[in-house]
């Protein structure tokens, strides 16, 4: 068997990286829920979006790291590690005094956090060959629906009955059970050797990350602090790179990403990425302010989509044993802005099961599409590199999200500046501003118009970037290197 393969009871392994998927998933929409509660309790209104952009950006950064150390030093050591200090950040959350200090706990959260996603996934391909993988990723992609429901109704019982500490301390049980899982039964050898860490590198790349996706995300940045951040993001940028092409043992293998197979897999995942972001940022306002729907209605077409994703995985095994791994790919890569046009067919008058079926496609598409990438990425490197690689497409898939809401809200606001002009602009403004805005919006002839143009208009650009991921797929190679088994024990 080859140095670093795992043996172990594979069922409850993936039992314990569901559990440990759980925890994270689940973090988003229960925190959500609670935020109105913890800041009437905390006060610090003004860093209400911190909360979340600690947290994100943390998660985000790290994942590259992350695969780098379970190469380095195995999966469940650095999947572990992850845990804990998830683990340390929610049960600190749950004491935070300020809104300051819940930042700085979140952004330990999302420390931890960003282990999880790409250690799972690069221990599915450690353990399943190619055409079994997709039921197991499947299980663990049903996390990810399951939480959409779970999280809201959890967050506003425990509001409502308990302490808000509570929706960070739930998950120290559930932690504590996949860390048990994952040292119980599963059983990795890694070759000891002295490993030179790549501190210098990691650093470098965390600034340089951190100071786009600041650049992306802040809403009213001023002039010094815009070129501040932007100084910051070449000089880092410039001396990570310099510094990895020297690097003995690179954090960041360039050599690695700059793969064919590798490259334009990830460029798909960072195209399919932008899209989506943009159907579940813009859907529920046309759903609720063009529609004149509620709420629930608009969280129902978004919870078609991740209903779709996890069955896409899922049968994913079965269409690469009948269909192929290329025309899987392609097929998932068509589907993807098939369900996207859907949205160009809405209308003030249009049922929201319209908007659900574009969302169902769409995330059967990027189902298919994201986890023939992994696949393919995991099968074209040895084990070795397979937790970087698995790593660099979860981490373009995070930058894909970041850069299409940047870009798609852009054209939400170029859209209102246009259709609206003078005293409706005014107007239009007005009534989004409001608490109640977007159910204002509906009943608003005139207001309804402008967003109904305008998301049309973002609609164009969500189907632009879906057609751009399906070019993509036709130059992905199709490679198969010949591996060993993996081992059910």
């Amino acid at each position: 068997m080859a140095s670093g393969s795992p043996t172990s009871r594979r069922p409850l392994v993936v039992a314990s990286l569901m559990l440990a998927t759980f925890m994270g998933a689940i973090e988003a929409t229960i925190v959500a829920t609670a935020m109105p509660r913890i800041v009437g309790e905390l006060g610090g209104f003004a860093y209400y979006s911190w909360v979340f952009a600690a947290f994100l950006l943390a998660q985000t950064t790290t994942t590259v790291i992350y695969g780098k150390l379970a190469d380095i030093f195995g999966r469940k050591p650095s999947l572990i590690l992850g845990i804990l200090l998830f683990l340390v950040g929610s049960l600190l959350c749950g004491l935070a005094w300020s809104m300051t200090s819940l930042i700085v706990f979140r952004l330990l959260q999302g420390l931890g956090a960003g282990a999880i996603q790409p250690i799972t996934s690069t221990v599915v391909g450690d353990l399943y060959k190619l055409e079994e993988r997709g039921k197991a990723q499947g299980f663990i992609s049903s996390v990810w629906a399951s939480s959409a429901i779970i999280g809201p109704l959890a967050g506003g019982i425990i509001v409502d009955n308990l302490s808000w500490a509570w929706i960070f301390w739930v998950n120290i049980p559930i932690g504590f059970i996949a860390i048990t899982g994952l040292a119980l039964f599963l059983k990795e050898t890694v070759e000891h050797k002295t490993r030179r860490i790549d501190y210098l590198g990691a650093v470098l790349f965390a600034i340089a990350i951190v100071s786009l996706l600041m650049l992306l995300t802040l809403t009213t940045p001023s002039l010094l602090s815009l070129l501040g951040l932007a100084v910051a993001l070449v000089v880092s940028t410039f001396l990570f790179l310099r510094h990895e092409t020297r690097a003995i043992e690179p954090m960041i293998s360039l050599k690695l990403w700059s793969r064919r197979l590798i490259a334009t897999c990830n460029v798909a995942t960072l195209l399919a990425g932008m899209a989506l972001i943009g159907l579940t940022t813009v859907l529920p306002l046309y759903v609720q302010g063009v529609i004149g729907r509620s709420p629930i209605v608009a969280g129902f077409t978004l919870t078609a989509l991740v209903v779709g994703w996890p069955l896409a995985v899922s049968l994913s095994g079965r269409f690469f044993r009948r269909f192929g791994i290329r025309n899987t790919l392609r097929a998932g890569g068509l589907v993807f802005p098939i369900g996207a046009a859907f949205l160009l067919l809405l209308t003030p008058q249009s049922p929201p099961a319209l908007a659900a079926v574009g969302s169902f496609i769409m995330g059967f598409g990027m189902g298919l599409l994201s986890i023939t990438s992994i696949v393919l990425i995991q099968d074209s490197v040895e084990w070795s590199m397979r937790g970087s690689a698995t790593a660099s497409n979860i981490f373009a898939r995070s930058l894909g999200n970041t850069l299409g809401a940047t870009v798609l809200g852009a054209i939400l606001n170029l859209g209102i500046a246009r259709f609206a002009t003078g005293s409706l602009a005014d107007r239009v403004h007005d009534v989004l501003e409001r608490p109640s805005g977007l159910s204002d919006a509906a009943g608003d002839p005139l207001v309804q118009e402008v967003l109904a143009r305008s998301l049309h208009l973002t609609y164009w650009g969500v189907l632009i970037l879906a057609l751009l991921a399906f070019a993509m797929t036709f130059f992905i190679p199709i490679e198969r290197r010949s591996r060993e088994p993996a081992t059910s024990g």
